[in-house]
């Protein structure tokens, strides 16, 4: 299977998507907020923010480019990987490397939870103002890369709330895989 056949991009509401894992735009306190971390704690229900809480009372929450795991509550997925992304600051503070950490890390928990199929949303470019056409490039050239290392990830898909997103997303997916 090529690498075009596992990564797909939607336009739609991450918390209805049918996958093993889906992926958490969150806050470093893990606590939810708004966006898609409130989406994803409201459709999930309480057991996620339990979850949150006692991940935070064992290491403290969670630091830009890391990612944690819980159960994904009422979701139709699995689990839910939570990953903090980088606040845009000009990209004069590492940004696109936290960006790039936030994929690599989600994919690598996981692989490492025997996952097949993963959903993310378009990370740090909501609230936390990532240039949307820049952050797409960061996530498929990161999420390109570590497919090309792992094949147990089947499925990738990039779900875009926003028509901005989306083709930013689908755009850097076509100029990067369908040359």
């Amino acid at each position: 299977m090529n690498l075009l056949d596992r990564i797909e991009v939607l336009r739609g509401d991450i918390t209805k998507v049918v996958v093993d894992a889906v992926v958490n735009a969150a806050n470093s306190s893990l606590m939810g907020g708004g966006g898609v971390d409130g989406a994803i704690h409201r459709a999930g229900g309480p057991v996620i923010l339990e979850e949150c809480r006692k991940i935070v009372a064992r290491q403290g929450g969670c630091k830009t480019g890391e990612a944690v795991m819980t159960t994904a509550g009422r979701l139709p997925s699995k689990l839910v990987i939570h990953t903090v992304g980088p606040v845009w600051h000009g990209g004069n503070k590492d940004e696109a490397q936290k960006l790039s950490n936030c994929y690599t890390n989600s994919l690598r928990l996981a692989v490492e939870n025997n996952c097949r199929s993963i959903a993310f949303p378009a990370i740090s470019t909501g609230i936390y103002g990532y240039p949307p056409e820049l952050a797409a490039a960061v996530a498929v050239e990161a999420v390109s890369k570590f497919l090309a290392q792992s094949k147990i990830l089947e499925k990738v898909i990039f779900v875009c709330f926003d028509e901005v997103n989306f083709r930013c997303i689908e755009g850097k997916i076509n100029d990067t895989l369908k040359v």
